[in-house]
């Protein structure tokens, strides 16, 4: 449909000087203006005036507050048009303010380009790589048949050759029967001969007796003593097959080995940060991934576990069942969460539904005091306790209530994770914290130690990390600490702000330490490998995004 503006039937002019086809608009007075009558047009004083490009004539909105007044700002922290009247009233007198016409052409350009790198680049990348999943996956089964042709082969080949060393050995019995067998011959026709003789003798002595010829009589000689003895018996030794016990080692290494799998994602140069959570009470202590959505919290003003969504909506509330402030939380297999309570020296655990709040002690303890905890991937539970008097600290294993394990010293008697008050730094007290791993070490950071400490699950001490080499000689404070699906630890040095990334073998990876971290103290890490990291001052979570994937 034809513009109007250029229709030749009627073309729109200048309100003022009936110049065809302005560029401008006053959208207060309603009135079209050339570039030469704008400046002409801002000269009357006695009203407001706000100009805007001609194709967005009727673009400026009334306020909400103001009926009778036009927005011509944007006010950036709330996201509302404002108008002169709600500026001078001082309402978003220290909030980022935009001309609305600007912020809006700006967005819109912003908006062009990306439509443009969407359209011309970015989804074209994306079509490639969907095209290439189902080659991947073709190579994937390729990969997969060419090593089960592989092994067959191999297979088939030792059975060939245990066929034939089987073949050897039974040949070699039938050779040997044969030779028993002609032995056996031998004597037989050795004793079958002289049977014939025997019997021969039998009746020429019966003859000799009944006879009274002196001459026949005196010619006999006896043969009794030779045949006294039978013939000579010969000895064999029998052949025997002592089966060799079936060392499975040494099959597998006969037929070969098959290397393991190892799906990876590089670190990200610099993290992204998804999502910025404003928590509303004083400084976090722990915090533990509900879900991918949702997490929980605590901190140390007050008795509160708090269940926040991403958007940062407080969804549930509880309170500890002494009244106490908790230190550790965790979220069980079952979908609990346990929390500990150093003030009575208790570890809990809570059942939350839609109604029901419900608190059960699950141990209390004598002489300890339990800080943090974690489920682990067996539905235990992993707790660290110090002393009442600071000077021993232990990792205890739960089963429910019962106690599995206790892990305290190394295989020297020497204490695995330093004993201590603990102590202050620049914000907080320094507590120790703690996590399984994928390969069921379990990672302590925290407490006078200055180190990550990392032991079996057999509770035997794996290593000690202070910090990459490079950091030698500096204060180490590592705190809060996660592990996730590719096996790598992580743990935040609050006094630096950063977070170290180490693999399961303790060797350094790298820091996040460039996306605006502020005292980190706690961490988690959902399924999808997205870091929770909770920061002191102010009480915030940020969700992170540390892998390519």
């Amino acid at each position: 449909m034809e513009d109007p503006m250029y229709s030749l039937q009627d073309v729109i002019r200048c309100d003022l000087c009936e110049t065809p086809v302005p560029p401008k608009h006053c959208d207060i007075c309603h009135i079209h203006l050339c570039e030469a009558c704008v400046g002409k047009h801002l000269s009357d004083e006695s009203r407001e005036h706000y100009i805007v490009p001609f194709t967005l004539r009727g673009f400026t909105p009334k306020c909400r507050t103001h009926s009778s007044k036009a927005c011509t700002q944007l006010c950036i922290d709330c996201n509302i048009p404002v108008c002169s009247q709600c500026v001078a009233a001082g309402e978003h007198e220290e909030h980022e303010k935009n001309d609305i016409v600007k912020k809006f052409e700006t967005k819109k350009d912003l908006m062009r380009k990306d439509l443009q790198d969407l359209e011309t680049f970015i989804f074209p990348k994306y079509q490639e790589a969907a095209k290439n999943i189902p080659i991947q996956r073709g190579h994937v089964k390729k990969r997969s048949q060419k090593l089960k042709t592989a092994l067959d082969k191999q297979r088939k080949a030792l059975h060939t050759e245990i066929h034939t060393i089987v073949q050897v050995m039974k040949s070699e019995i039938n050779d040997m029967d044969a030779q028993h067998i002609a032995a056996i011959d031998q004597q037989e026709d050795k004793i079958n001969h002289n049977i014939a003789e025997i019997t021969q003798d039998i009746l020429d002595l019966k003859r000799l007796l009944g006879t009274n010829d002196v001459c026949l009589v005196s010619k006999y000689n006896s043969r009794t003593e030779e045949l006294r003895i039978l013939p000579a018996q010969f000895q064999v030794t029998l052949p025997n097959f002592t089966p060799q016990e079936i060392n499975r080692e040494q099959i597998h290494q006969q037929i070969g080995f098959l290397s393991k799998q190892a799906i990876t994602y590089p670190l990200l140069d610099k993290p992204r940060i998804l999502t910025d959570i404003q928590i509303e009470f004083g400084k976090l202590r722990s915090v533990s991934c509900l879900s991918d959505n949702e997490l929980w919290t605590c901190g140390n003003k007050d008795n509160i576990l708090r269940l926040y969504n991403l958007q940062g909506e407080l969804m549930r509330s509880v309170q500890t069942k002494s009244g106490n402030v908790p230190h550790g939380i965790a979220l069980t297999r079952s979908g609990g969460l346990v929390y500990t309570d150093p003030g009575d020296r208790s570890i809990n655990l809570m059942r939350v539904t839609q109604r029901i709040k419900r608190v059960n002690k699950l141990v209390t303890l004598r002489g300890w005091r339990p800080y943090d905890l974690c489920g682990t991937f067996s539905g235990d539970l992993l707790v660290i306790m110090d002393s009442d008097d600071y000077q021993q600290t232990k990792l205890v294993r739960y089963s429910g209530s019962t106690e599995k394990q206790t892990i305290q010293y190394d295989d020297q008697g020497n204490k695995l994770f330093k004993s201590g008050f603990p102590y202050y730094t620049f914000f907080n007290l320094v507590y120790r914290y703690l996590n399984e791993n994928r390969n069921l070490d379990i990672c302590v950071a925290g407490g006078q130690a200055g180190a990550v400490v990392v032991v079996s699950a057999a509770g035997k001490l794996r290593f000690r990390y202070t910090g990459p080499p490079s950091t030698s000689g500096e204060l180490f404070n590592p705190v809060g600490i996660a592990t996730d699906s590719q096996g790598n630890i992580l743990t935040c040095d609050w006094d630096k702000n950063r977070i170290h990334i180490i693999n399961q073998d303790g060797h350094f990876l790298r820091f996040i330490d460039n996306c605006g971290l502020i005292s980190p103290r706690c961490l988690c890490v959902d399924s999808r490998d997205n870091l929770f990291v909770a920061e002191i001052v102010p009480a915030k979570v940020k969700k992170l995004q540390y892998y390519n994937n």
